[in-house]
């Protein structure tokens, strides 16, 4: 039986191969309907054609959900008796971000001097060295394979741009890039912060509602652009939105726009793999870049187009060498005895809103786990014992509060870049322990999985721990003091407990 690290590999080989096949048409598609090489159709600006394409997309996006049923994993907005998927904060600003990447992709395909091959290495370039800048600033453990795609992804970028001998990168196509890579650096942001998570769970809720939020964002935001924008670029836009859609361009446009729908799925849930951006963002960067070269050829084969050179497809050659650099664990593996599964224990605390108590016990645990387990703090991911918080009633996004912040600092415990988040029934199945604030937030924790009453206690045996919400920073120094205490009583017990 396969590992759950082989059950991974294979899930985000899988979707490399998704992305590779839809990018495939996507790409060769915008570079033929640009040109003007797209029988019956003279050349059409990218500004032209967004609107369509971004109406495809949105017409896309519904019918995925619908069919996979994945839109039940969005939360819910309750109206006058209706129940319908609302995104939260987070995710709206996930997709705000997602709709300008959407945006600019396409339209990076369509200027004039640029081929195919050349935007993508630009584009991916720097995605792939925004990669491990994220990875550092959110502790996250860069393995040396995933180091090392990330040198072969660039050298082959290099080696690529090397042949370029003449292109016309213009004020707007170095506009579009930035946007594109800006783009990239908020998404990113906002995922770590609020999925890329061991919960299952709430990585699917984060992408269906970005994905749910993205399309009409960007439809938005071409709308406002179209309304308010000046100069060549806004009178494009509005035509793009009117007389365009009534000629034959507006089919191929609409099929770009359906075509990015299937390639955004792919890539998303690449992204959403619980591992380092500096692997998972090589694993779809190489899947486009190949997919790169067969849409040049095709599009050479079909119109005329000039094939990729030697020095590009030594550039191929690169980006094969990294997939199988980021491969090798799972290829290595092969053949060797199953490895004992990982026992890593999660322990999970939990509060009402998952602002200060529970966060606080998390982030008191975690320093007492890798002080004395003789783990540096830097790779605590790699700890046999993980803790983490949640709470029972919380708002989704709602920060650790200053005074809770301060109480941590004061005893030289680092502060957990913080969001709050609902307990589910994922969490508490997965955890070793469940430790709860109050007896009646143990009942709810015991209500959600009644199979979890035996691991679900209260961290103070002796009595509830109060909210310091609304009080001073002393009554926060207070319940930390007991806080402290209490969690280093529990992992005294389970530390000296067989695993």
């Amino acid at each position: 039986m396969a590992s759950p690290r082989q059950r991974a590999d294979f899930g985000i080989a899988a979707f490399a191969v998704g992305y590779f096949l839809w990018y495939i048409p996507y790409s060769g598609l915008a570079k033929v309907l640009s040109s003007g090489k797209y029988p019956g159709v003279g050349p059409v600006s990218g500004f032209e054609m967004l609107p369509a394409t971004a109406l495809g997309a949105l017409a896309g996006m519904p019918v995925f959900l619908l069919l996979t049923g994945w839109w039940r994993h969005s939360r819910r907005l309750r109206w006058r008796g209706l129940s319908m998927p609302m995104p939260g904060r987070e995710t709206m600003a996930a997709a705000a971000f997602t709709a300008l990447i959407i945006a600019a992709t396409t339209l990076n395909y369509t200027f004039k001097g640029i081929s195919i091959l050349f935007v993508l290495l630009l584009m991916r370039a720097g995605v792939l060295v925004l990669s491990p800048l994220l990875d550092a600033l959110h502790w996250r453990r860069v393995s040396g394979y995933s180091w090392a795609a990330l040198v072969l992804s660039l050298a082959a970028a290099a080696v690529a741009l090397a042949d370029i001998k003449s292109y016309a990168l213009t004020l707007t196509a170095v506009l579009s890039l930035a946007a594109y890579w800006g783009g990239y650096a908020g998404r990113f942001e906002v995922m770590s912060r609020y999925a890329k998570a061991h919960d299952p769970a709430l990585n699917r809720r984060f992408f269906v509602e970005e994905h749910m939020a993205s399309t009409p964002f960007q439809v938005l935001l071409l709308a406002v652009a179209a309304l308010i924008g000046w100069g060549g670029v806004g009178q494009e836009l509005r035509h793009g939105f009117t007389t365009f859609l009534s000629t034959p361009a507006a089919v191929p446009a609409f099929l770009i726009g359906l075509l990015y729908e299937g390639l955004f799925v792919f890539g998303s849930l690449i992204y959403l793999d619980r591992r380092e951006y500096t692997f998972c963002v090589p694993v779809n960067r190489c899947a486009s870049l190949l997919a790169g070269v067969v849409s040049a050829y095709a599009v050479a084969f079909f119109f005329g187009e000039p094939a990729p050179s030697a020095w590009q497809l030594t550039a191929a050659g690169l980006v094969v060498a990294a997939l199988a650099v980021l491969a090798a664990p799972a290829l290595l593996s092969k053949g060797k005895p199953a490895a004992e599964p990982e026992r890593t224990r999660l322990l999970l605390f939990v509060c009402g809103g998952n602002t200060c108590r529970s966060p606080m016990a998390m982030a008191v645990a975690r320093a007492e786990l890798a002080a004395r387990l003789r783990i540096p703090w830097r790779d605590f991911a790699r700890s046999p014992v993980q803790a983490d918080c949640a709470g029972v009633k919380a708002e989704t996004g709602k920060p650790l509060t200053p005074e809770a912040r301060v109480a941590l600092r004061e005893i030289g415990v680092p502060s957990p870049r913080h969001r709050a988040r609902p307990v589910t029934a994922e969490m508490i199945e997965r955890a070793a322990a469940v430790f709860c604030m109050t007896e009646s937030q143990r009942q709810a924790v015991i209500a959600l999985v009644p199979e979890a009453a035996g691991k679900t206690v209260c961290l103070d045996r002796q009595a509830d721990i109060p909210d310091p919400i609304g009080h001073g920073q002393e009554v926060y120094r207070e319940c930390l003091a007991r806080i402290r205490e209490a969690v280093r009583l529990r992992l005294d017990e389970l530390l000296a407990a067989p695993a």
